[in-house]
């Protein structure tokens, strides 16, 4: 394909992007991440991955991109918006109800996003030939900087990709094409002397600038981690639920970002400030009914127990110490130790003997 027909294809390319809801279209190539094979074995080296041992699994690929399907000649990066209405960092005041994490409070982005990217690479093949492969953080693919070498944005000190239009509130997914589309070039690092992603991390998850450990990473320790999580770090929970927004709602580059256009990201009533109190007392049919489409099934009904009997511990509410109480003899071994660790904490409301 000539060079003006390959950038006409890539310029139509983008135009279909955009009407299918994606802000942000960029083309890198599978091998244009040299860092990722050294930080990537650094990371593990150190345990820094904690439970999720799939990270350890096809390495190989995880280091390079161009392993794991070598026909592939691009990859076209896309990013959509998933900014909230509001300042999810308020949510944390409200100590009786729990916090969910912004991109979980609707439908399960991977299958909105997959279903667009899907859309969009029938388009490209009809258009363009080729094959394709399409990836939404399913498979072994270094997504983060594949998206900074197409420059859709950089991965920032907090290690999440930060775009100068959308800040840090975007969905990223992929697809691998085998057609030789024009490359953009990478983005630069925007974060200058700012720390502030690093600063608000309540269990201190960043060891340096650019670095996460994972093991004490809120998000990890409310979705990935089985089992009871140190007392320390629970403690420092405060009332998130599932996940954790602090180093992505304070970036001052969200000063740019527009609300999310994608009403499947807009916020359900009953996941925005949900009572901690009503969520404990779900058995496990009502767990998959209140969750059904939704990110949070996956982890199922005893790992979110054990997330909100940890908010309830640090509500300092007598009125939720009952229904800490109640879960004393649940049957899952870790809700029952959850339960009475958050009732040892809040207040009996018994006057002094």
């Amino acid at each position: 394909m000539a060079d003006d027909a390959r950038a006409a294809l890539k310029d139509r390319l983008e135009s279909a992007a955009g009407a299918e809801g994606f802000a942000l279209m960029r083309v890198c190539r599978p091998w244009d991440v040299p860092l990722v094979p050294e930080r990537l074995r650094a990371f593990l080296a150190e345990g820094r991955h904690g439970q999720m041992g799939w990270l350890a699994e096809r390495v190989h690929w995880r280091e390079a991109p161009q392993v794991l399907w070598p026909e592939a000649q691009s990859v076209i990066m896309l990013g959509e918006s998933y900014t909230p209405g509001y300042d999810p960092l308020e949510l944390l005041e409200r100590r009786e109800r729990g916090a969910v994490s912004v991109y979980a409070q609707n439908k399960d982005y991977h299958d909105v996003l997959k279903k667009k990217l899907k859309r969009l690479a029938r388009w490209l093949i009809a258009e363009g030939g080729g094959e394709v492969k399409v990836f939404v953080d399913t498979a072994p693919v270094p997504e983060k900087p594949l998206g900074e070498a197409a420059g859709l944005g950089w991965q920032g000190k907090h290690t999440n990709l930060v775009s100068r239009d959308m800040g840090s509130w975007f969905f990223i997914g992929s697809i691998f094409t085998t057609l030789d589309l024009p490359a953009d070039q990478a983005e630069g690092d925007h974060c200058g002397s700012c720390r502030k992603c690093l600063d608000i991390c309540p269990t201190e998850a960043f060891p340096a600038p650019y670095q996460l450990d994972a093991r004490r990473c809120i998000s990890y320790l409310t979705i990935e981690h089985r089992g009871p999580v140190d007392h320390e770090l629970r403690a420092k929970m405060g009332n998130r639920i599932y996940g954790c927004d602090d180093c992505l709602a304070v970036c001052p580059w969200n000063k740019f970002a527009a609300e999310a256009r994608e009403a499947r990201y807009h916020a359900r009533d009953d996941l925005v400030a949900p009572d901690l109190a009503e969520l404990a007392e779900l058995d496990d049919a009502g767990f998959r009914a209140r969750f059904s489409g939704s990110p949070i099934k996956r982890i199922g009904r005893d790992r979110f127990v054990r997330n909100v009997l940890y908010a309830i511990g640090n509500s300092g509410s007598e009125r939720l110490r009952p229904v800490a109480q109640g879960l004393a003899e649940d049957a899952d071994e870790t809700v029952r130790e959850a339960a009475r660790w958050a009732a040892e904490r809040l207040p009996s409301g018994r006057a002094p003997g």
